[in-house]
């Protein structure tokens, strides 16, 4: 019964001691660590699990595995144009070397430090050699749809300038012209992904030897610094002006064309329409003279007294005075009896 009591406080003691001193470390999943004795590191665990140490003597620095995300303070920097603009980066690394790390930087905190000075200085490098557009685009699509849409626009006018001669009228400017005074676009040669592989690769170069795996830049955002904003608006108003200037020419070529237009077309409409009333007079004319003629054969002296009494009608409501009557033309006045 002793021995037994014994053998159970000696497990009881050792347990203790091992609770104490914690011989062991656990490695969890997307961790690794670096064992530390008298402050020179011995060796590396990157594999998760239950790991032993020297109690008292070695210290453990744990280090994650997972990608991590560096996110720098937006940055004035001037392009190949002078212009100075913010920039805004965000990065994601990963340490590959715990042993290099610790030996170089030690913590995550002086990491973000090198690698603020590392990804900064690849930014205004690559930022300083283009102008605004390359960084702002990735692809000349707009170029392209413009090229596609003044395409459409000038076979539209094509076919309206030869409808336009075909009736007579003259040429003049018009709102599919206008695609002319549009804001030109410069076409890009490298766009905003190449620029931030162009820092990645700048940048990756430095990164090695701290133990740090650089996986990608990326541009979050640019912006004109105050001092420019004015003056770029200021410009962009004038080349607005410029263009609604342009289109209210264009627009009022296209005005005077249509009602030239309409004038033409209205000249020729009364054309015909009076030729053609002069047409319906004549034959009416024509058919009056045959019935007055056929009426004259019949009987004369009833012709001769029912244009008379027309006359009158038309003739006596007018006539202020009369002098005498001793006229033929009033023969029907009076009784001949």
């Amino acid at each position: 019964m002793n021995k037994l009591v014994r053998t159970a406080v000696i497990i009881a003691v050792i347990f203790v001691l091992v609770m104490i001193l914690r011989p062991f470390f656990i490695v969890q999943e997307g961790q690794q660590a670096v064992v530390i004795r008298f402050g020179k590191l011995i060796r590396t665990e990157t594999e998760a699990g239950f790991k032993i140490k020297m109690p008292g003597i070695d210290n453990v620095q744990y280090y994650p595995k997972k990608t991590l995300s560096w996110d720098g303070d937006a940055k004035k920097i001037p392009n190949s144009d002078q212009q100075y603009i913010w920039v805004d980066t965000t990065a994601r690394w990963r340490i590959t070397n715990p042993t290099l790390f610790y030996e170089a930087v030690k913590t995550e905190n002086q990491a973000h430090a090198k690698l603020d000075d590392i990804i900064e200085s690849a930014v205004k490098t690559v930022i300083a050699q283009y102008p605004l557009e390359e960084s702002v685009r990735n692809t000349n699509q707009i170029i392209e749809s413009q090229q596609l849409k003044a395409k459409a626009e000038a076979e539209a006018e094509a076919e309206a300038e030869a409808q336009r001669q075909a009736e007579g009228a003259d040429s003049s400017p018009t709102l599919a012209q206008a695609a002319a005074g549009e804001d030109e676009v410069k076409e890009i040669t490298q766009g905003r992904l190449k620029l931030s592989e162009d820092m990645l690769s700048l940048a990756k170069g430095n990164t090695p030897k701290y133990g740090i795996e650089l996986i990608d830049i990326v541009i979050r955002q640019i912006k004109y610094s105050d001092e420019l904003t004015p003056s770029v608006y200021e410009r962009m108003i004038q080349e607005r002006a410029q263009k609604a200037q342009f289109n209210r020419s264009a627009g009022e070529g296209q005005k005077e064309e249509w009602l030239g237009l309409l004038s033409k077309k209205k000249d020729t409409i009364l054309s015909e329409a009076y030729d053609k009333s002069e047409a319906i007079k004549g034959e009416a004319d024509a058919k009056a003279a045959a019935i007055y003629a056929e009426a004259y054969g019949q009987d004369e002296d009833f012709y001769n007294f029912w244009k008379a009494m027309e006359s009158y009608k038309n003739t006596m409501p007018g006539l202020k005075k009369t002098l005498t009557t001793d006229m033929d033309y009033f023969d029907y006045l009076y009784d001949k009896e």
